[in-house]
Parts: structure tokens; C-alpha cells; sequence
């Protein structure tokens, strides 16, 4: 295997590993309001995440620092021709991450409804956007040639000529629906294996209404990406066996099986992702206007000595950020209920408080 289809992988592992660790946290924020009916609930699903989700995100930001850095023309054209959305998706998470720490920064049912609705804001705009920027990836953009460009057949001179609107086709916005609700399932899958009593049995029903409802955009937007994959002999077995856990994961939902309702719902996830990713190499982002114009894994990559120390670096670092987010996990293993939650304090500003107190 040579270093760029090594770094290729590894691209679609760290996407992976962010879509299953961070899908289920952007699963429980914009089911907030639905599972959430009163201040208590919606306490104990935040505090599900709370240690956790952070962590989580860190893998998106490797995973966009890895294909700067592995294949940087790939990353400039993505982010260029994706600009808009992408950007909405940076200001739903920095969103999304400041409502977490200010939620309880001030008493008043209001100001805690202000940023609930943040959270759901924050979750629901990554969980589609990403969808659609994937569907573009795969089904092709409006790649060419720079207007006026030297060496128009130099991948360097590739950009994205089409407009954000163009980003919005049937493909990507089925894929996009598709995240959605696969992230808004595998969310409330987590809240069962995380909580007790009512929540847990509020999150059982939720995922099996909106499981189902994931598993027919998932059906018909992998299978529509098989008319774009150029290894179908291997992306269709993917993506029927995605199904198949996907439906097993529901299964045990029904019977209260948490832990293997999880993981299937974790293996439905990551054998869909592998699947596109299959189905693109050795493309990363298809050119639709002619096949001459598409970035490939060899001509939008770094040179080798890029690589060759990238992956030295990988190699020391990667085990042990696995280890310590495990840990983590194993820590705050243990399920939240309603009956752990304290009582809200009364209302009035922090500092009164602590001064009546003190007095």
C-alpha cells in the first residue's frame, strides 16, 4: 500500500470515527425538545454528553487537519466550493458548544430556553449539512479548470465553478435527511444505554418512531450512491449488511438490549461512511462537468516526505488519544436519572447567593 491510499483510509477512518462518537451527541441535542419535556430531563440528557462531547469533536478537527495536510488540494477546493455551508456548520458547533457551558450560568427558565433552542440549532445544521457536503463529494461537484489558467490539466488550476445553490441537488440532500436522522436514532439509542427510568423509556420509543423512518432514507440514498461508485461489487454488500444491522440495532432497542442496540447502531454507521468512501477512491471530489477534472488521492496528495512524516507522527499520537478518550468513556460509564439531578437553585443572580450565604 502506498502513502496516499494509506492516508486515504485513514481520512475515512478519523470521518468515521467523528460521524459515530459525535452523530449520537448531535443525536441528543435536537432531540432535546422532544424527549426533554420538562427542565429535569433535559438536565439529565445534557449531562449524558457533558464529559464527552468536546472529546468528540476532536476528531472532526483531525480529520480536517489530516486532509490539509495529507491532500491539500482536495481541502482547499472542498472548503472553497463548500464555504457557506461549512461555515453555517462552524457557527452551529461554536454555538452548540457555548450553550453547553452557559445554559446554567443564569437562573431563569428563559435564559435556559434561549440556549436549549441554541443546542438544537447547533446539532440539527452539522448533522444535515454534512450530509449534503458528503453527497456532493460523492455524486460530483462543478469542478474545472481556472478561467485563464496555464496549464488548465494541472489539478492545481481545479476549482469549484458552481454556486451554493448547486450544492442543494435531490442526491445530497436525500444523503443529507439520511444523517439526520441517523444521527437523531443513534442519539436516542445512546440516551437508552445512558439513563434510566423515564428518559430511558421516552429514548426507546423516539428511536424506534425515528429509526424508521432513518432506515428508508438510508435505503434509498445508499443505494442511489451506487449509480456513483465505481466498486459496486464491494459498496453494495457494504451497504445492504449496513441495513441489516441497522434493523438489528432497532430490534434491540425493542428489547431493552442497550449495549448491542449501540454497537450495531456504531457498525450501521460506520459501514455506510466506509461504504462512500470505497465507492469515491480513488477520487476525493469527482469533477460532474468532465471526469479529466477530478481531484484523485494521486494529484490533489502532498509529496512523500509529507506523508512519511505525517504518518510517523500518527503512529505515536494516534494510540494514545485512543486511550485516554477510552478512559474517559469508562469513567462516566455509569447511567443518569431524573432522582440524580438536584433541584434547581432559586432565582437570582450567583453572587446574591453566595453572599446571603456567606452572611
Amino acid at each position: 500500500m502506498d502513502l496516499v491510499t494509506f492516508w486515504f483510509i485513514l481520512v475515512a477512518v478519523l470521518w468515521i470515527g467523528y460521524f459515530i462518537l459525535d452523530g449520537f451527541d448531535l443525536g441528543v441535542g435536537m432531540l432535546l425538545p422532544v424527549i426533554g419535556t420538562d427542565d429535569l430531563r433535559r438536565r439529565v440528557m445534557i449531562n449524558t454528553i457533558g464529559p464527552v462531547w468536546d472529546g468528540n469533536e476532536v476528531w472532526l478537527l483531525v480529520a480536517g487537519g489530516a486532509t490539509f495536510a495529507a491532500f491539500p488540494l482536495w481541502y482547499a477546493t472542498m472548503f472553497s466550493g463548500f464555504y457557506l455551508a461549512l461555515f453555517l456548520v462552524l457557527i452551529a458547533l461554536i454555538l452548540r458548544g457555548v450553550a453547553f457551558e452557559y445554559r446554567g450560568k443564569h437562573d431563569t427558565a428563559r435564559w435556559r430556553a434561549n440556549w436549549d433552542r441554541a443546542i438544537v440549532v447547533g446539532s440539527v445544521l452539522p448533522a444535515l449539512l454534512f450530509g449534503v457536503a458528503f453527497g456532493n463529494i460523492v455524486g460530483g461537484s462543478k469542478i474545472a479548470p481556472l478561467e485563464g489558467a496555464a496549464n488548465p490539466a494541472d489539478a492545481g488550476s481545479f476549482n469549484y465553478v458552481g454556486s451554493f445553490f448547486d450544492l442543494l441537488n435531490p442526491f445530497s440532500l436525500v444523503l443529507g435527511l439520511m444523517t439526520l436522522t441517523v444521527f437523531a436514532t443513534h442519539g436516542a439509542i445512546f440516551l437508552t444505554l445512558k439513563t434510566s427510568g423515564e428518559v430511558r423509556e421516552a429514548s426507546r420509543t423516539v428511536a424506534l418512531r425515528i429509526g424508521l423512518v432513518a432506515a428508508v432514507f438510508a435505503v434509498v440514498a445508499l443505494l442511489w450512491s451506487q449509480v456513483f461508485s465505481g466498486r459496486v461489487a464491494i459498496t453494495l454488500p457494504l451497504s445492504l449488511l449496513a441495513a441489516v444491522l441497522w434493523l438489528g440495532a432497532l430490534w434491540l432497542v425493542l428489547k431493552g438490549r442497550d449495549g448491542w442496540a449501540f454497537l450495531l447502531s456504531a457498525g450501521t454507521i460506520l459501514l455506510a461512511v466506509a461504504s462512500l468512501f470505497v465507492g469515491l477512491f480513488p477520487n476525493v471530489m469527482p469533477s460532474s462537468i468532465d471526469a479529466a477534472y477530478s481531484l484523485t488521492v494521486y494529484n490533489a496528495s502532498s509529496q512523500a516526505y509529507t506523508l512519511m512524516v505525517m504518518t510517523v507522527v500518527a503512529a505515536i499520537m494516534t494510540p494514545i488519544v485512543l486511550v485516554y478518550q477510552a478512559w474517559t468513556y469508562w469513567v462516566f460509564r455509569k447511567r443518569l436519572s431524573t432522582s440524580m439531578i438536584p433541584a434547581q437553585p432559586a432565582i437570582g443572580r450567583a453572587d446574591d447567593r453566595f453572599a446571603q450565604a456567606a452572611g
